[in-house]
């Protein structure tokens, strides 16, 4: 069984990777750098470069389960955001794993068997002071069900999971402010390990029931941005 997981040069991905590997699967970690040693066979790749996934997906060896995990935020003013920025978190978050989903699909519906793990956030429920990466969180969950439905049929299951605040390079760069306000909802008082999303992920891509299908698993202890 083969896991190609994107954003797995650090955080929630590389926790994943390191959980789909511990589980006995062969992964192709996806990123474009890398700063420290992932599991399985690494993969450079620059998700902006949406028009080449396809050739990218030609190339690999046939994928059991995709884990749409990359994703990029940054905290400019709400009325400031420069056109780059914009451009690149719809790319990363949005278009890229909407490519990946299109271009593996065929492989898996011939197969009858796949599993696709869409990595949203509790930004996508409530407005969020970093405008693009909320609107494209929520689009990650219409395009889990939009997915789920179209593939359903053909076996193949398309779920999503919802992290709240984690302890990742992500989370890091967010002001204090930001972090005590969402710490103030969340019911056990700490941020969550990034092994504690990739479980709930390795669960969805390799063991949860076939019934399980265009769902949310919300990873957040109770914690929504306010």
């Amino acid at each position: 069984m083969r896991a190609l997981i994107t954003g797995a040069g650090r955080g929630i991905g590389l926790a994943t990777a390191q959980a789909f590997c511990a589980a006995g699967w062969e992964v192709i970690s996806l990123d474009k750098q890398f700063s420290a040693i992932v599991a399985g066979e690494r993969l450079e790749f620059d998700l902006r470069r949406t028009a080449d996934i396809p050739a990218l997906v030609d190339s690999l060896a046939p994928i059991n389960t995709l884990v749409n995990n990359a994703a990029v935020l940054y905290c400019d003013p709400f009325d400031a955001i420069p056109d780059d920025h914009q451009r690149e978190i719809l790319a990363v978050n949005l278009e890229a794993p909407a490519a990946l989903i299109s271009a593996l699909a065929p492989q898996m519906k011939t197969r009858r068997s796949g599993r696709i793990v869409n990595v949203a956030s509790v930004s996508a429920y409530t407005g969020h002071p970093d405008l693009w990466y909320g609107i494209t969180k929520a689009g990650i969950l219409n395009l889990t069900k939009s997915w789920a439905r179209e593939l359903g049929p053909h076996g193949v299951l398309v779920n999503a999971v919802a992290p709240g605040p984690t302890l990742t390079a992500m989370y890091d760069q967010l002001p204090q402010s930001r972090k005590d306000g969402v710490m103030r909802s969340v019911y056990s008082g700490r941020a969550c390990m990034p092994e504690e999303v990739a479980a709930a992920i390795l669960w969805l891509g390799s063991g949860c029931p076939q019934y399980v299908n265009g769902t949310t698993v919300d990873v957040n202890d109770g914690s929504y941005p306010r």
